[in-house]
């Protein structure tokens, strides 16, 4: 996710004294002083947002809306800029998609929704300055405005929409990706019902002056616990999620990524609006015939996690790398996700980490590692 920034270079949140109030402990990150965990700790707040509701802080992530002439004029241009559909994304929906490099790399995975007069995308932390200079360069007659004065909470687990039905009991009736607004708190609220922890939820863009009020309304919930960034790592790892800087990034593919079903028919040979999106060639290609490497799960055996940089070897060759790894508290072991051969990313194909001097066994495995609890 970029270099971090030194202590007193690093940007507070507008929630820093509610933060500081709970108990966070608070680590740089992007740039940004983050609570990495709260009093409970990293493994119970991961098990609570399974079992019941979270609230993470995500106010780093960049917020940005994209208006044009007219719709289509609009859906075109962005078109230009990513492999995904936005041309035909109904109003009131949102979709995941990637921003790409001439090379078919990856700049940014992204969330971009549909609000009628103009697109909302929401941008990770580390790249919104570069992202925001790229489609300003690249859009042209596409007003870019970045949005400085609001917060984004994140609302996850099976228990989120009981707990924030009790301020807006119309959220119940959204289904996964579904965007709209609502009033929290006497304040106009941009709200998606998605997240990145693999459970039901929702995100909640938020005016600064009213995101203490509303993130208070919540806590009040005794279902709702505070949860940092450690527990969230480990929650979309569990999901078998990418995190921009480690999974994926300017060198990596959609297809080696896994990320293909990000690419929707409209945009691959064939369709309507094939390729037009920088490295179309290269991502289109691989569609076609397949990459030469892949993302995979991996299962290392035994209780000690594989972390990112353990190299991966196979009848004794290095093959491979892990790009992020943690202990799974949900499924009660090791988790990593990592590249590998092709010829070697099949479930249950067996391979070794070099772990403190030593190869241990690991297993390639299916992603995610927990089946999703979406809201379909």
């Amino acid at each position: 996710m970029g270099q971090d920034a030194p202590a007193d270079e690093m940007i507070d949140l507008p929630l820093a004294g509610l933060h500081a109030e709970l108990g966070g402990k608070m680590v740089p990150f992007a740039g940004y002083a983050m609570p990495v965990q709260y009093a409970a700790g990293v493994m119970k707040e991961h098990q609570h947002t399974r079992a019941a509701a979270g609230l993470f802080d995500v106010s780093h992530m960049g917020q940005v809306i994209l208006r044009g002439a007219d719709a289509e004029t609009l859906a075109l241009a962005f078109e230009s800029l990513t492999p995904a559909a936005v041309l035909g994304l109904k109003e009131g929906r949102q979709r995941y998609g990637l921003l790409t490099n001439d090379a078919g790399g990856i700049l940014d995975d992204l969330m971009f929704a549909n609000r009628g007069d103009h697109l909302f995308v929401v941008v990770n932390a580390a790249c919104k300055a570069a992202d925001i200079a790229h489609m300003r360069a690249n859009l042209p007659g596409i007003e870019v405005e970045e949005i400085t004065d609001r917060c984004l909470l994140a609302l996850q687990g099976p228990g989120a929409e009981a707990a924030l039905a009790r301020l807006a009991p119309e959220v119940a009736e959204m289904r996964f990706m579904d965007v709209g607004y609502v009033t929290l708190e006497g304040a106009e609220c941009w709200i998606s019902r998605s997240g990145y922890t693999g459970e039901d939820g929702f995100e909640i863009s938020i005016p600064n002056e009213a995101a203490e009020p509303v993130a208070r309304a919540l806590l009040a919930d005794d279902s709702v616990l505070p949860i940092g960034l450690g527990a969230r790592d480990s929650l979309r790892l569990e999901a078998g999620l990418c995190l921009y800087g480690h999974d994926i990034d300017e060198t990596t593919s959609p297809i080696e990524a896994a990320l293909q079903w990000s690419i929707q028919k409209a945009r691959r040979a064939g369709g309507d609006r094939a390729g037009g999106f920088p490295g179309a060639e290269r991502i289109l290609a691989e569609l076609d015939s397949g990459p030469a490497r892949l993302r995979v799960g991996l299962r290392p055996e035994g209780r000690a996690p594989m972390r990112e940089g353990v190299t991966l070897h196979h009848a004794g060759a290095e093959v491979g790398r892990i790009t992020s790894g943690a202990f799974g508290p949900s499924v009660a072991g090791p988790v990593a996700m990592g590249y590998l051969p092709a010829a070697l990313a099949t479930p249950g194909t067996a391979v070794e980490g070099a772990l403190r001097g030593k190869m241990l066994p690991v297993s390639v495995a299916s992603l995610p590692f927990l089946p999703a609890n979406f809201k379909r």
